[in-house]
């Protein structure tokens, strides 16, 4: 009786390590078959709109390369986190990317205040990093793992002012940006030293706080003036506001901002007081290069809408991530990095490789608002 029992109770011990074997296993067997690319953005917070194409541009780039096999015979999976706009939930999303969730490589993310907390990470544990559309110069200085796929502050604040001078007339501008922000700030200084070198006259910097929602003061200052032109380099949300406020006190000229501008939600929350605004951005959907009408074709056919800039940049992103990924051969961090440095990529952006700061050399587009819509104005080239 005991030598049955004992042979029953084998079985029944044989048969249940045989399942836990089998079940334990095969992640792992899955996990060999994938490879992870992180993927940040703000898809909740007062940029949401940035997160929300960020996320669309690189999903759509992944599923494209799943269709044709993947690379280097896995397939790709996008594990894509919210950093909500904060550099401290930034830093808490990319270590739980890199700790847990261990992905080869990460493209992120759309806020340059939020690239510039968690870059160094990346560079710490050498992952690979593209930012889609951080544009302050300091994040590329953050180390030789970190990219970007956008043109940065400097160059899109001197396009703007060499705009503002040669293609409206301007001669007086006042410039109103965000104190608390890096982006706000660097492309502020930039635009107002270029204007300035033009023979130009910056008759007021008004700088307000983060949060902010009156502006009315500052832009009295400015008014006052006699400014022909107020440069705005705030997110949307922000510019929009301050647009309108200006209009309310009786300002007739000029807007001009940066690609914060780029979200539907401009014109949202604007209205009419947007009309005429121009901005530097990095892509339109009026560009009749192929490989532009193609992507908008397919991101339409997706999403059920146009795509915006950071949709384009997160796009080209991840696949000149990918790419780099498939010349290298490798998942090994170094070996990517070495790839990526390397690089020629036909993007939708415009054709990018990388200098020697990690900073591609490409075009600015010029958007005007006009009838409540984002219009291709013209296209400068470096």
């Amino acid at each position: 009786m005991f030598k049955r029992l004992y042979l029953t109770i084998l079985v029944i011990a044989l048969f249940v390590g045989l399942i836990g074997f089998t079940t334990g296993c095969q992640p792992k067997e899955q996990e060999v078959n994938e490879i992870k690319i992180g993927g940040v953005g703000p898809i909740s917070g007062d940029a949401e709109t940035f997160g929300i194409s960020t996320r669309n541009g690189e999903n759509l780039a992944v599923e494209e390369w799943n269709a044709k096999g993947g690379v280097l015979g896995k397939e790709i999976k996008l594990i894509f986190r919210d950093d909500k706009g904060d550099p401290a939930e930034a830093v808490n999303v990319w270590t739980k990317l890199i700790d847990q969730d261990k992905v080869v490589a990460i493209v992120g993310t759309a806020m340059s205040k939020c690239s510039l907390a968690a870059a160094p990470i990346c560079q710490a544990k050498k992952i690979p990093m593209i930012a889609p559309a951080s544009t302050n110069p300091m994040v590329t200085d953050c180390g030789d793992y970190i990219f970007r796929a956008c043109f940065i502050d400097p160059f899109q604040g001197i396009v703007g002012a060499n705009f503002a001078y040669y293609d409206l007339g301007v001669r007086k501008a006042g410039v109103i940006f965000d104190i608390g922000n890096d982006y706000t700030k660097g492309l502020s200084e930039f635009f107002r030293d270029q204007f300035i070198n033009l023979g130009g006259e910056v008759v007021g910097f008004e700088s307000h706080p983060t949060g902010a929602t009156d502006f009315k003061a500052q832009l009295t200052n400015l008014i006052k003036t006699g400014v022909e032109l107020i440069y705005i380099p705030d997110y949307y949300s922000d510019a929009a506001l301050i647009m309108k406020q200006a209009r309310e006190l009786g300002f007739k000229g000029y807007f001009l901002g940066g690609d914060g501008w780029d979200s539907p939600d401009l014109v949202k929350i604007g209205g009419d007081a947007v009309e005429g605004g121009f901005f530097t951005n990095h892509f339109s959907k009026d560009d009749p290069r192929p490989e532009v009408q193609d992507f908008v074709n397919k991101y339409k056919e997706k999403y059920g809408k146009d795509p915006d800039g950071f949709a384009a940049l997160a796009y080209d992103a991840m696949n000149i991530m990918i790419t780099a990924i498939k010349n290298a051969g490798s998942t090994d961090g170094a070996k990517i990095r070495d790839a990526l440095k390397n690089i020629s990529f036909k993007a939708v952006t415009g054709k990018i490789t990388f200098d020697e700061n990690r900073n591609p050399v490409k075009s600015v587009v010029i958007i005007e608002i006009k009838d409540g819509q984002q219009v291709y104005n013209t296209t400068i080239s470096p």
